[in-house]
């Protein structure tokens, strides 16, 4: 049997007639009747007797039918749940967001449940080049990272450029209005990424840029570690503005650094040639409109 005998049994069950039946269903009764025979033959047994002038189910007949509305309820359902999917009215979002853009996601994420409110998420952080890595192989739909990177394999979006800041234990009252690179020469100097990374790589071309040698002590992408060292006093940092937002309340105090070459941008991409899901492009569509 298929979920188009089971719709048909359901209407002769509830008509109690073959052609009220027939007439609900938009057939002639001659086929109607033909499709009863082959249920019951399929079955190997009676589904409906006559009675009188009306057909009553026989216990066989009970039994289909209440599976047979449950049947088409899960059918109908799947099939409004797959169009909701497609349509990304419902569905999951796989998305990967670098360890020093996650201060950004929330508010993107906020404004995205309020439109598709039964999305689910997948939400992965890591580095540039590891998300990089996971759209590739398809583990992730989108990504949020930081450039630059090699990026030939993918599609993407630019969602903003912000400037660096310095981070200290250490009050500076000369640093108030600012600071460049070349007064931090002195100072013991932690990253916030690792070799290779866009980050680490667009902070050490500002300093070769000068022809200055920074002092690094340390590279370190895991910012809340990197907090708590700067607080500390094991080192200083080199941070983007967006880290800016999760430093405490007290222990440490940040310097716009005014070069004007420095900057991080950060953008979203997707894997070039690859069908996303209707979820990620309403995701790509509200960052695009919001730009």
């Amino acid at each position: 049997m298929d979920i188009r005998q089971l719709k048909y049994f359901i209407a002769i069950a509830e008509e109690r007639k073959i052609s009220a039946a027939a007439q609900r269903l938009h057939l002639s009764q001659p086929p109607l009747s033909q499709q009863l025979k082959a249920m019951e033959e399929e079955l190997g047994t009676i589904l409906v007797e006559r009675s009188g002038k009306l057909l009553e189910l026989t216990e066989s007949g009970k039994a289909l039918y209440r599976y047979a509305l449950q049947m088409t309820q899960l059918m109908e359902e799947a099939v409004s749940e797959v169009k909701e999917v497609g349509n990304g009215v419902k569905g999951n979002l796989n998305i990967g967001i670098n360890t020093l853009s996650s201060v950004e996601l929330p508010t993107i994420l906020h404004r995205f449940k309020a439109m598709y409110p039964h999305v689910t998420y997948k939400i992965q952080q890591n580095e540039s080049s590891r998300l990089c890595e996971l759209v590739k192989k398809r583990v992730l739909e989108l990504a949020i990272i930081r450039l630059p990177l090699e990026l030939d394999d993918f599609t993407v979006t630019h969602l903003h450029t912000e400037p660096f800041y310095f981070m200290t234990s250490h009050p500076n009252p000369d640093f108030e209005q600012g600071t460049s690179l070349a007064k931090l020469t002195g100072y013991p100097l932690m990253l916030p990424s690792t070799e290779g990374l866009g980050v680490h790589y667009s902070i050490l071309m500002a300093f070769s840029a000068q022809q200055i040698k920074p002092n690094i002590v340390a590279e370190c992408s895991d910012i809340p570690l990197l907090l708590r060292l700067v607080s500390s006093g094991f080192g200083s940092a080199i941070v983007p503005e967006t880290v800016i937002a999760q430093l405490p309340e007290h222990g440490i105090y940040a310097y716009k650094i005014t070069e004007p070459h420095l900057s991080a941008a950060t953008g979203l991409i997707s894997l070039k040639g690859h069908h996303l899901s209707a979820a990620a492009q309403h995701f790509m569509e509200l960052i695009h409109g919001g730009k």
